[in-house]
C-alpha cells in the first residue's frame, strides 16, 4: 500500500488531524477525519494485485535493428475494476536510448472478470537472448488516494539474430553464379567442373573443348560447356578470440566476419554445395553440421546470435584439428580471423600446411578502415605522423597476407562493408577456376 501525492496534499492542507497506520510504516500521519475516511474507502476499493494473472505472447525473435511486440495479456479475477500503471521491465538494451520509460510503462483499466492485452515493442541494439524481467503493478483506488502494488515473474525470451546487412549483395552474386553455373559457358576445365552441353564453336574458343565426335555427326564444329561442380563442402570457421572483439567503427571485428558468412552461406547453398559453420577460439563456441539447403540459413543465424567475441588468446592447433575432423574430405575452409602478425606468424602458420595439404583455404580478415583514412592524412606534425603510423601497419599487413599467398591460401582482406561482397567474389573465382 502506497500514499499517493494527491493525498499528500490534501493531508498538508486538512485542519482536524487524527492518526492512521498502515502496514510497512514506523509511525503515525495525521490527517483530518474525511481524509482519513476517504482513504481507507479508496483502499478498501482498490482491485488487489496479487490475484492478477498475467501471460505472454508475441515475437520469439527479431533482427537487430528491427522491433518486436510482445504482447502482455493481463486477467482481473476480482469483483473490483482495476485502474493501473504497468512496467514491463526487459534489459536496458531491448529499446534505444532514452526510450525504454514511454515503452515499457502502460496505463490501464480493467472491469472486473474482463482482460486487456497490453503491448510492449522492443528495439534491441544487441544480439543475444534477452529475458523479460518482472512486472510491476500499481493499481489505483477510484479517488486515486492509495495504491495498492506488487510485482509478477512473467518469463519471456526473444532472441536477437544478426541483422544480415549484406543480404544486399546477394541478387548481384546469384546473377554471375548463374552465369557460371552453365548459361555462360566456362572455356577452362578445371579440376572442379561437369560437363554442361554442346554449342557451336565461335571464334575465341578454347580449342581443347571441342568435341570431335558430336562435330563429326554434324556440319559444324561442336565444342562442349562445363559448369562448375556441385556438392561441394564448405566449412565457415569463425575466430572468436580476443583479435575478433577488437572494434571496427561501431561493431566488433566478429560482427562483420558474420555478416560476410552469412552471404557466403546463403550463396553456397544456392550453388548446391554443403555448407557448415565452426566457431572456435579454445573450445568450440558454435557448431552447425549437416543442414540440409533451405536450413542452412536458418540455423547459421540462429547459432550466430548469442556468439560473442571472447578475451582469450586463440588455440590455432586446437582450431586446425577440430576443422581437420569437422571436414574430414577435400573442402574449401574459409577461416575469418585476423592478419595481425602476432597471431598468424606464431599461431597459424606453423600448423597451415596440415590444411592446404588436403584442402583449399581462404582466409577472410576485417581491415579497418581508419586506417585507409590516417594513411592519407596530411596537413600537420601529427597528422603525418598518424600516416607513418598508418602505412607501417599497412605493411605489416600486407607482408603477412603475402606469407599467407605463398602457402596457397587465398586471402580477403576488405573493411566491414566491403568484406562480405569480396569473400562471396573470392568464393565464385575459385569456382570459375575449377579449384571447388
Amino acid at each position: 500500500m502506497a500514499l499517493t501525492g494527491r493525498t499528500a496534499l490534501l493531508a498538508a492542507i486538512g485542519s482536524l488531524p487524527v492518526g492512521i497506520w498502515a502496514p510497512g510504516w514506523t509511525g503515525m500521519l495525521a490527517v483530518n477525519a474525511p481524509l482519513a475516511l476517504a482513504c481507507a474507502c479508496d483502499f478498501a476499493l482498490a482491485a488487489p494485485v496479487r490475484r492478477l494473472r498475467l501471460t505472454r505472447s508475441g515475437d520469439t525473435s527479431a533482427r537487430l535493428g528491427e522491433t518486436a511486440d510482445i504482447d502482455l495479456t493481463v486477467t482481473n479475477p476480482s469483483g473490483r475494476p482495476l485502474r493501473a500503471e504497468l512496467r514491463d521491465a526487459w534489459p536496458p538494451s531491448s529499446w534505444q536510448p532514452g526510450t525504454e520509460v514511454a515503452a515499457s510503462r502502460h496505463r490501464s483499466t480493467i472491469p472486473a472478470g474482463e482482460r486487456r492485452r497490453l503491448t510492449t515493442r522492443l528495439r534491441p541494439t544487441r544480439r543475444g537472448d534477452h529475458h523479460a524481467d518482472r512486472v510491476t503493478i500499481r493499481s489505483y483506488g477510484p479517488l486515486g488516494l492509495f495504491t495498492r502494488q506488487g510485482s509478477h515473474q512473467v518469463p519471456w525470451t526473444v532472441r536477437v539474430l544478426p541483422p544480415f546487412a549484406s543480404r544486399k549483395h546477394l541478387p548481384s552474386k546469384l546473377a554471375r553464379l548463374r552465369e557460371l553455373d552453365g548459361r555462360t559457358s566456362v572455356l577452362t576445365r578445371g579440376q572442379g567442373t561437369e560437363f554442361d552441353s554442346l554449342r557451336d564453336y565461335v571464334p575465341g574458343d578454347d580449342t581443347r573443348s571441342i568435341d570431335w565426335r558430336a562435330t563429326a555427326r554434324q556440319s559444324t564444329v561442336a565444342v562442349r560447356t562445363w559448369r562448375p561442380e556441385r556438392d561441394r563442402h564448405i566449412l565457415l570457421v569463425l575466430d572468436t578470440g580476443r583479435t575478433s572483439a577488437g572494434r571496427v567503427g561501431d561493431a566488433p571485428r566478429l560482427d562483420a566476419s558474420m555478416d560476410a558468412a552469412l552471404l557466403l552461406a546463403a550463396l553456397a547453398s544456392r550453388a548446391g554445395d554443403r555448407v557448415d559453420l565452426l566457431a572456435y577460439d579454445r573450445r568450440v563456441r558454435a557448431l552447425v553440421q549437416g543442414r540440409a539447403a533451405g536450413e542452412v540459413l536458418p540455423s547459421l543465424v540462429n547459432a550466430l546470435a548469442t556468439l560473442e567475441p571472447e578475451l582469450i588468446e586463440t588455440d590455432a592447433r586446437g582450431l586446425t584439428a577440430t576443422a581437420l575432423r569437422t571436414a574430414p574430405r577435400s573442402s574449401l575452409i574459409v577461416l575469418l580471423t585476423s592478419l595481425d602478425t602476432a597471431p598468424v606468424e606464431e599461431g597459424l602458420l606453423p600448423v597451415l600446411s596440415r590444411l592446404t595439404k588436403r584442402h583449399t583455404v581462404l582466409v577472410a580478415s576485417v581491415a579497418d578502415p581508419h586506417i585507409e583514412q590516417m594513411a592519407t592524412s596530411r596537413g600537420t606534425t601529427e597528422a603525418v605522423y598518424d600516416a607513418a603510423a598508418a602505412a607501417q601497419a599497412q605493411s605489416e599487413r600486407h607482408r603477412t597476407a603475402e606469407q599467407l599467398t605463398r602457402r596457397g591460401v587465398t586471402v580477403v582482406d576488405a573493411t566491414p562493408d566491403e568484406l562480405a561482397p569480396a569473400l562471396a567474389d573470392a568464393y565464385l573465382s575459385l569456382k570459375a577456376a575449377g579449384r571447388l
